[in-house]
C-alpha cells in the first residue's frame, strides 16, 4: 500500500475526499461518542431536582451530538454537519468568552479556563474537515436545478 494514496483524493470512493480527510473525522467522531456523550449522558440521567431551563439545554445538546457521531463512524461525510456545528460553537464560544478574558488577563483564574482548554484542539478538527467538499456540497448551489424565480 502506497502512502501517498492516504493524502490523495478518490472521486469513487468518498466524493472526492481524501482518506486523510475521512479517518480524521473518524477520528473526532469516536472522540465526541468516547469522552463528550458519556459525561452528558451521567450528568442527564443522575440529574437531581428542578433543572435551570438553560443548563438542560446545554446538557441535552451534549448529549445529543456525540451520540450521533457514532453513526458519523460509519458515514463520515453524511454526518458532517455534526462536525460544523462543533467548529461553530466551539469557535464562537472560543471567539466571544475565552479571547476577552484572555485580552483582559483575566482567563487563567476564570471558570472559564478548563473550557478553554478543553476547546483548544479545535484548530485539529478544523484541519481535518474537507472544506472544498463543504463549499461543493452546502455552500454552492446546484448547477442542475434551476433557481426558482420569487
Amino acid at each position: 500500500m502506497n502512502v501517498m494514496n492516504f493524502f490523495a483524493s478518490d472521486p469513487a470512493r468518498y466524493e472526492g475526499v481524501r482518506p486523510v480527510h475521512i479517518w480524521g473525522m473518524r477520528l473526532f467522531y469516536l472522540l465526541m461518542a468516547v469522552y463528550v456523550a458519556p459525561v452528558a449522558w451521567e450528568e442527564l440521567l443522575t440529574h437531581t431536582g428542578p433543572w435551570d431551563p438553560l443548563e438542560a439545554v446545554v446538557w441535552t445538546v451534549w448529549a445529543t451530538y456525540p451520540t450521533l457521531a457514532v453513526l458519523g463512524l460509519l458515514q463520515p461525510l453524511r454526518w458532517l454537519p455534526i462536525l460544523l456545528f462543533t467548529v461553530g460553537y466551539k469557535g464562537l464560544w472560543l471567539a466571544l468568552v475565552a479571547w476577552p478574558l484572555w485580552r483582559a488577563g483575566t482567563l487563567a483564574e476564570s471558570p472559564a479556563m478548563e473550557l478553554t482548554e478543553v476547546f483548544m484542539p479545535l484548530s485539529l478538527l478544523v484541519l481535518v474537515i474537507p472544506w472544498g467538499y463543504v463549499l461543493r456540497t452546502y455552500l454552492v448551489w446546484p448547477r442542475s436545478v434551476p433557481a426558482r424565480s420569487l
